[in-house]
């Protein structure tokens, strides 16, 4: 069942919403903007597709086009970083963190400079832009850096609710979002803080844990509806905050029904499947699946498509969860 306790949307799996996670992050720069004037935002030739151009508009004196310099973006933020600013710099992902991720380590991370990078148009979804445009490595490359906090948003209000909560954190921040619209599944009222997950579905008796973040968790709730129809029960825990990770409930809840899955569209190596099974092993050792790209680069395709291709589908997540709960 929906966990109705944190207030989701009532219209999750019938006639639902769909809005851009983007579009949370662009509405959350202004918010930012008209309640702190310490918060500047730079983008490098990619204002609109970012939304970054809502903040523009209204606060032109605080925004700064760098062009397609990534490199420079991240060195520039690093200063007003250590200035006193928030400055949020934002490309899509493939390009930053990707191509200065250099430069964000030894000028942002190393002197832990307080600026939140935005990674834009993540996971194989982006479609038809195919490999070079799809960043499935980004999770990963940043989790491993020191002093960085990672967030994958779940959804538009999420995206706006990372992006609020971002700013007051101090100290690097990566928000990870994808491209396409995907459906409004919390609402104003959910509660989101970072490094604390949260239930979004909870089976009477369940025999697994589906352990995820980012759009595809809603793939995830589809699988749990199917899977209580077959009588297998199952929690779906939103773990949207990737570092620091919150151990304390999925030690907790893999103790309980020892069998776990992960779910996510990055590759197994390194991103979330990888921060829960390095918890795991040290504190509760469970029967674990990983669902999400499997060593491979991406390719052109509509976004559901790929996600079909890719194994990160409603029945890809069944059939994981069935063999999570054949081994514990």
């Amino acid at each position: 069942m929906l966990n109705k306790e944190i207030h989701l949307s009532s219209k999750i799996f019938e006639n639902h919403r769909e809005k851009a996670l983007r579009d949370g992050f662009g509405e959350g720069l202004v918010e930012l903007g008209e309640e702190n004037k310490d918060v500047v935002v730079l983008c490098a030739d990619l204002k609109e597709s970012t939304r970054c151009h809502w903040f523009a508009d209204k606060f032109p004196e605080r925004f700064f086009e760098v062009g397609v310099a990534e490199q420079n973006m991240a060195t520039i933020a690093a200063g007003l970083g250590v200035a006193g600013k928030i400055p949020f710099i934002s490309s899509y992902a493939v390009f930053s963190p990707g191509r200065n991720w250099e430069q964000i380590r030894t000028t942002i991370a190393y002197n832990d400079s307080n600026v939140k990078i935005a990674g834009h148009h993540a996971g194989i979804s982006t479609g038809a832009d195919g490999a070079t445009h799809q960043a499935t490595e980004d999770i990963a490359t940043m989790r491993a850096m020191a002093n960085m906090k990672v967030i994958v948003p779940l959804d538009y209000e999420e995206a706006k609710k990372a992006t609020l909560a971002a700013a007051k954190i101090w100290g690097p921040v990566y928000i990870r979002l994808a491209r396409e619209k995907t459906p409004e599944i919390t609402t104003e009222k959910t509660r989101f803080v970072p490094g604390k997950s949260y239930v979004l579905w909870e089976s009477k008796k369940p025999q697994a844990v589906i352990i995820g973040a980012g759009p595809l968790l809603y793939n995830a709730l589809l699988a749990a509806k199917k899977l209580e129809k077959e009588k297998i029960g199952v929690v779906v825990l939103n773990s949207h905050t990737i570092k620091p990770l919150d151990e304390n409930k999925i030690v907790e809840l893999a103790k309980k029904y020892r069998a776990v899955v992960t779910v996510e569209e990055h590759t197994i190596i390194g991103g979330l499947g990888s921060a829960v099974a390095e918890t795991l092993a040290k504190h509760a050792p469970t029967a674990m699946e990983f669902v999400g790209i499997q060593d491979v680069f991406g390719q052109s395709g509509e976004p559901k498509e790929l996600i079909e291709k890719y194994g990160l589908g409603v029945d890809d997540i069944i059939k994981a969860t069935k063999r999570a709960i054949r081994r514990k």
